[in-house]
């Protein structure tokens, strides 16, 4: 069963924290907030953290994971950036929006799409999904806290189509998804705020020069 933490949105308690990260690096699953929607996370570098998310959320191996940075810089340990996807990335970060970048060797093989070796990758406007990162020293797994057969492959699933049309809202009330996950995370992330429903927006940058917009999500983007 879950241990559930409560935090505040914009100053975390420290103990509370260090208690958290501690449990990340030992290989914990998590239920937590971000700016979009409430995410499955772990520690990017724990084998088994990763193994345990892939296995809640029914995810064969060759399903990318997207994961959370604290900042462009970060990013850039982690994901090939051009000059010209620097320009495009340094005006949305930190925001809904996850981007498609070529990776570098320091994402372990358990995340990436085997077949392109691209890697998603988010920095949250959000206090404590930031906090977690930095105090980690690691980027953080952030996958759908959805529960669905369909390909949930990152962090900002798109639900099914409603009465034959698209939508971007998970419509699962905090309390009903704490319920839900009590007894399948190792911990469960609480900082008092509503849920969010609004899922990222997706670019693909690994041709720099030609983005594309695979989802339009929250973030607002259009290409030039």
């Amino acid at each position: 069963m879950a241990t559930i933490h409560k935090l505040h949105p914009d100053n975390p308690q420290p103990r509370t924290i260090a208690q958290i990260v501690a449990a990340l690096r030992d290989g914990a699953i998590m239920l937590y907030p971000t700016d979009t929607v409430y995410a499955i996370g772990c520690d990017l570098m724990s084998k088994s953290g990763i193994e345990s998310v892939r296995k809640l959320k029914q995810m064969s191996n060759d399903k990318p994971l997207t994961f959370l940075c604290s900042s462009l810089s970060n990013i850039s340990e982690y994901a090939i950036v051009s000059n010209a996807n620097y320009r495009t990335m340094k005006s949305l970060v930190p925001g809904p929006f996850t981007f498609i970048l070529p990776a570098t060797k320091l994402v372990p093989k358990l995340v990436l799409n085997p077949k392109r070796k691209t890697t998603g990758i988010r920095v949250p406007d959000h206090g404590v999904s930031q906090t977690l990162i930095e105090a980690l020293g690691n980027p953080i797994i952030s996958t759908s806290a959805n529960q669905s057969k369909a390909n949930l492959d990152d962090e900002d699933f798109m639900p099914q189509p409603k009465n034959g049309k698209q939508s971007n809202v998970c419509e699962l009330p905090k309390i009903e998804l704490f319920d839900r996950f009590y007894k399948l995370v190792d911990l469960i992330i609480d900082d008092g705020s509503d849920r969010t429903y609004e899922v990222s927006t997706i670019l693909d940058l690994t041709d720099d020069l030609h983005p594309q917009i695979l989802r339009q999500g929250l973030g607002k983007f259009e290409l030039s």
